[in-house]
């Protein structure tokens, strides 16, 4: 097939949500694994190949918009509004202008169906492909099929779909539910949605007709894909949320352990789907991986860690309760326990960040250590530096940021303060205790502590003069 356009239906309120309070949202803003509901079918419509992808909104249509343009910058996403809720039928209508001027198969997917696999989805095209159109459709057998629409067959062949509050007795008793998704060819696509009716319990242009009509079609015999039920399910309420969160979870888990990844504890390990782990990774219990992270061979992930779009290079050991946001890792370093990579930090080979270090927008070379309580913002710090505990680069004055640069082989110790902007010139030595705001030549050593002093006896004569003797 040449050509494939994709529906993706995102207009709803999702009333059994409860979310109606002024922090509410549209049903498909939900979260599954960090991503909204509707990023799962728009993100399967591309990886089947589809363009455009029209996605129809309604309910707080501006924040669906600008959340899912977000994800997706850059691919041939388009919008279309359904104003008013009139059925599923008419979603499709007002997907109509966002399509005009394609022609060929169209791909119907719902927004809050987060468990659809891509193989499903491929085999419903060539099952479209293979029947000549103009309908293909996915169906799911159950025990209990109570609120689901039925698929009526005629020796052997689909016939319609018909509703749960519309069904007869007999037709309830069928067990083969309609999924949802079809696969239809956009010319009788337009042309069936405006001969539909609301001639049905709900009031409503239902997408189901369309089956009816298709299997009207002279010599046509609709293909149909059945899939398992737990991937066509929706999302009707939180409860529901939860529970296709836990299978996506299992889901994403079991396929990188098959791939050679070590998940201490799969149960307590939430990684997004968009993440990338190469084999022989180990991840600890409670750790959660988001956004377009990617970690190398070799790489152990301590318990509690929150990895969040960032590189880490082979053989680095991530310690426990870590955190990382926008980082880049290089080869062999060793991070934490309890340190924070703010964006933009970006580290080299061998490096060491320590328990309580925090960095932001911090460029480290080689070898470069700060093993205990500092925080390195804005800083550019080369190779085989040393940074004492407790030490602290002023980059703010109140209005900008500065930055701090620590030459290669620099030397820094303990409770400093890096006033910036300041530079320590290439193997000097700043002593511990020493505010920093002017900038250090090479190879020298800079104190600006104040002479200690002792007083012998202090102690005792502060006594006395307490008990007034």
């Amino acid at each position: 097939m040449s050509t494939l356009a994709a529906v993706v239906l995102c207009a709803g309120k999702g009333t059994r949500m409860k979310s109606d309070t002024a922090f509410g949202k549209a049903k498909v803003l939900h979260e599954v694994l960090g991503r909204p509901l509707c990023a799962y079918p728009i993100a399967r419509a591309f990886a089947v190949g589809a363009s455009p992808v029209v996605a129809v909104v309604g309910h707080q249509a501006e924040q669906v918009q600008a959340t899912v343009s977000q994800l997706f910058e850059g691919q041939p996403l388009r919008f279309a509004v359904q104003a008013e809720q009139k059925g599923t039928g008419h979603a499709v209508q007002c997907a109509g202008d966002a399509l005009r001027g394609y022609s060929g198969p169209v791909l119907i997917l719902y927004g809050d169906v987060p468990l659809l696999r891509e193989e499903t989805l491929q085999a419903l095209v060539q099952a479209y492909r293979e029947s000549g159109g103009p309908l293909a459709l996915v169906t799911t057998l159950l025990d209990n099929p109570t609120g689901y629409g039925r698929v009526v067959r005629e020796q052997g062949h689909v016939k319609r779909i018909v509703e749960h509050k519309d069904a007869t007795p007999e037709e309830r008793a069928i067990k083969e539910c309609n999924a949802g998704i079809y696969v239809v060819d956009s010319a009788f696509l337009f042309d069936a949605l405006g001969r539909l009716t609301p001639q049905n319990a709900q009031g409503e242009l239902y997408l189901t007709d369309l089956v009816e009509q298709a299997a009207k079609v002279a010599g046509a015999k609709i293909k149909v894909v059945v899939a398992d039920h737990a991937e066509t399910a929706g999302v009707n309420d939180r409860a529901e949320l939860a529970a296709r969160a836990k299978e996506l979870q299992a889901r994403i888990n079991a396929r990188h352990m098959r791939n050679g990844v070590t998940l201490r504890d799969p149960s307590t390990t939430f990684i997004e789907e968009t993440v990338e782990l190469a084999p022989d990774v180990e991840v600890g219990p409670f750790v959660s991986l988001h956004g377009r992270t990617r970690i190398g061979s070799g790489v152990r992930i301590g318990q509690g860690c929150v990895i969040t779009d960032s590189v880490i290079l082979e053989g680095t050991d991530v310690k426990p309760y870590s955190i990382l946001e926008d980082a880049e890792v290089g080869t062999g370093c060793a991070i934490g326990p309890f340190a924070r990579l703010r964006p933009g930090t970006k580290l080299a080979e061998g490096v060491h960040l320590g328990n309580f270090v925090e960095t932001k927008k911090a460029r480290i070379g080689k070898g470069s250590k700060a093993n205990h309580l500092s925080y390195l913002g804005d800083a550019e710090i080369g190779a085989g530096v040393n940074v004492g505990a407790g030490t602290i680069t002023c980059n703010y004055d109140g209005v900008n940021k500065h930055q701090t640069t620590l030459e290669d082989g620099v030397f820094i110790g303990s409770d400093t303060q890096l006033v910036a902007p300041v530079t320590v010139g290439k193997g000097a030595y700043v002593g511990a205790g020493t505010t920093v705001t002017e900038d250090v030549p090479p190879m020298s050593l800079t104190l600006s502590r104040a002479p200690q002093v002792i007083k012998e006896g202090w102690v005792e004569k502060k006594a006395k003069k307490r008990a007034g003797t």
